[in-house]
């Protein structure tokens, strides 16, 4: 479960999943941990630009990441799926509302 501490921390999360690329990615995460090269393969998409995807959704708790050795000794960055449920109605907007501090462009 995600509970917001504030505005920003609601925008940052609404940010991430506006994304179409990264809704695959979570998606695919959900059918477990994987790690970057075959996360890339998984979705057609260069190493680089899914870099830049997955720290959005680490930015946003959305996603969490440790290294590991493979046996071949080469190292391999694991991504999974972190707990995103939560429950987005006008209370919580209203009540989060008041802690924005981020500023939008226009």
């Amino acid at each position: 479960m995600i509970y917001f501490n504030n505005g920003d921390e609601l925008l940052l999360v609404l940010e991430a999943l506006s994304n179409p690329q990264r809704l695959k990615i979570i998606a695919v995460l959900s059918e477990g941990r994987q790690y970057v090269s075959h996360l890339a393969r998984e979705l057609g998409i260069s190493r680089p630009l899914l870099y830049l995807h997955l720290q959005k959704l680490e930015e946003a708790n959305l996603v969490s990441s440790d290294m590991e050795i493979l046996e071949t000794g080469q190292a391999a960055k694991y991504y999974q799926l972190n707990d995103i449920h939560f429950v987005l109605n006008e209370q919580l907007i209203h009540d989060l509302s008041k802690s924005l501090s981020i500023k939008r462009k226009k």
